[in-house]
């Protein structure tokens, strides 16, 4: 229903498998295609290098490397890279900083399909 011609590629970066799982499911059904998943900073980093997905949905709080600093990595080595943060701590301070360090969206958890799929129209700017 929610598919759309152009394949969209997408990494998931996340320390806990189940919210992985979860993601990789809202997204699939909605015909993206998930090229990689990560369990930290570093390997994001790797990953985005690697791969350069059209998107990264990435948790904030990370065993070895944060989001946030990730983040910063990314998009000053790639500053098109569209990265939409995730996060169980909907604390402003964190959604600016965020913001600030390029991060194109955020995500609350627990996630909720809809909402996960509005963030990811809204920052892509069509529907998903």
């Amino acid at each position: 229903m929610g598919s759309t011609t152009l394949s969209r590629r997408v990494v998931i970066v996340d320390d806990s498998r189940y919210m992985r799982r979860q993601l990789r499911r809202v997204l699939e059904e909605q015909g993206w295609a998930v090229v990689g998943e990560a369990e930290n900073g570093r390997e994001a980093i790797a990953l985005y290098d690697t791969l350069q997905p059209d998107l990264v949905l990435m948790d904030i709080t990370m065993p070895e490397m944060n989001g946030l600093v990730a983040l910063q990595r990314i998009c000053d080595r790639f500053p098109r890279a569209c990265v939409v943060m995730c996060s169980a701590m909907g604390q402003q301070d964190m959604i600016v900083e965020a913001a600030r360090s390029g991060a194109r969206g955020f995500i609350v958890k627990p996630f909720q399909p809809e909402r996960v799929l509005l963030t990811l129209e809204e920052v892509l700017g069509r529907p998903v």
